[in-house]
């Protein structure tokens, strides 16, 4: 059609969001693999909030390269929340100025500064793709839907430190595996 946006990729394969959509998986998965849970661990358990996960990233992922043109609008969405997610730990967790300027997370939830050099470029990847995505793919969107999205960021910061508290107190009620580094902190 004359006038209107058209996709950059007529395969539908929107490669950029299935980068952010594993990435923001990777995160969440360190941080269970390191032991300080995951999102929705505190209120589901491990192994149910890491299923959720699973079918979470493996559904966006498959129809993130099989949806047409008209799921631009979920897509966009996804992208925008992914990278309000980045901020939000960019912005509400303890940091430092590189060389270059930009923040890089000292603490993320229990982590710990020994485990940030992996864990931030895992975070830099899922919101560059995220950004990258919202501003290259799903092109039939409107392009103010990811924006609308970055208003969640002070959302964010306060539900990812209750979480964190949510965490540390199972972990002290409960220790495990899954939680090792949170009942290690008291």
């Amino acid at each position: 059609m004359a006038g209107s946006r058209v996709r950059a990729d007529p395969a539908g394969s929107r490669p950029l969001t299935r980068l952010a959509t594993a990435g923001l998986a990777a995160q969440a998965f360190f941080e269970l693999g390191a032991g300080v849970g995951m999102p929705a661990a505190a209120v589901l358990g491990p192994v149910p909030a890491a299923g959720l996960w699973a079918l979470g990233t493996g559904t966006l992922w498959r129809t993130a390269g099989n949806r047409p043109a008209s799921a631009d609008a979920v897509f966009a969405v996804c992208n925008g929340v992914g990278l309000a997610t980045v901020l939000a730990q960019l912005r509400g967790w303890p940091r430092r100025r590189t060389r270059l300027g930009v923040p890089w997370l000292r603490e993320y939830e229990g982590l710990g500064p020994e485990l940030m050099r992996f864990y931030n470029p895992i975070l830099y990847v899922s919101g560059a793709a995220a950004l990258a995505a919202s501003l290259r793919e799903n092109r039939s969107a409107p392009r103010y839907l990811p924006l609308l999205a970055l208003g969640l960021v002070p959302l964010f910061i306060v539900t990812q430190h209750a979480e964190h508290w949510r965490l540390r107190e199972v972990a002290r009620r409960r220790p495990g595996w899954w939680n090792r580094r949170l009942w290690q902190l008291d």
